[in-house]
């Protein structure tokens, strides 16, 4: 896929950028003093490929560029899949060429934002292959790692789920707390209508077919079926379609669960475990030159 730019893709993101900055002063903000004592600087040149140890949704390969070059502009990047690719065991990622030290110094934070990545994209091919045949999508949560919303955000797009809010400027949805401290269901809905910019629409979470009346009642455009079973879906979702609201689902669901909510009726169904729990996978870097 040729050569990369420093700052291509979500890189150039200035607060992506930031991150990485961060993320390199953390591991190199004493220096290596490893690749010094034995390398010195004026080192041997390697060629170092990085490769999946295990099938994987690639993803991050651009910030995995952005770090080998921010440690030094001069080592040749060679990307050989795009983000969003289904990888083999044993497939080849990226190939960096330069200074032995360099390309050592910048090795654990590209393999770290990598593998991060590369776990959340993968897990989130997991839960898309998961409702296939079904008129639901997947969506995330802004239960993302600090700093790294944007990131992982991508990564769940590059595994085939979709994005909800991305903070809490980008979307009316009113949770327990917002109706516990109005009073009501139907009084935080009223007061949202009264108040929201006319382009957003209101969700609001309802945890039972009285509540979810209510918002109904109350004009809401959108409602989070939270914690309910799929029969407790089924029936709620056909109370709200006949009104033309759409129906979300959160709570607990799982890869084992979340077929038979797609199937109850769900638009969409809100996931946190793609970000807050999906597992780095394994990915390696080895030096064979």
């Amino acid at each position: 896929m040729g050569n990369s730019s420093v700052l291509c893709g979500l890189a150039a993101i200035p607060a992506v950028r930031r991150l990485i900055e961060l993320a390199l002063d953390e591991d190199l903000g004493r220096g290596d003093v490893t690749s010094q004592v034995t390398l010195g600087s004026r080192g041997p040149h390697v060629v170092a490929d990085m490769n999946a140890r295990e099938p994987i949704v690639a993803f991050g390969l651009d910030v995995a560029a952005a770090v080998f070059h921010l440690v030094d502009p001069r080592i040749e990047l060679e990307l050989h899949v795009a983000d969003g690719a289904r990888v083999d065991r044993g497939g080849l990622l990226l190939t960096a060429r330069g200074a032995a030290h360099t390309v050592l110094a910048a090795e654990r934070t590209a393999l770290n934002f990598t593998q991060r990545l590369s776990g959340v994209a993968t897990l989130s091919k997991r839960y898309a292959d998961a409702v296939i045949g079904t008129k639901a999508r997947v969506v995330d949560t802004r239960k993302t790692t600090p700093g790294f919303r944007v990131l992982e955000k991508a990564a769940v797009l590059a595994g085939g789920c979709s994005n909800h809010r991305f903070d809490l400027g980008s979307g009316i949805l009113i949770k327990d707390n917002h109706i516990a401290a109005c009073g009501s269901v139907r009084s935080a809905v009223e007061a949202a209508k009264a108040r929201a910019p006319h382009p957003l629409r209101i969700e609001v979470e309802v945890t039972n077919l009285g509540e979810l009346d209510e918002a109904l009642a109350a004009g809401a455009e959108i409602v989070l079926l939270d914690n309910m079973t799929p029969s407790q879906v089924e029936v709620a979702a056909a109370r709200a379609h006949s009104r033309g609201v759409i129906v979300e689902v959160s709570g607990g669901i799982t890869l084992a669960t979340i077929g038979d909510y797609a199937r109850a009726g769900a638009d969409l169904i809100s996931v946190g475990a793609l970000t807050h729990s999906a597992p780095s996978v394994d990915i390696g870097l080895d030096v064979r030159s």
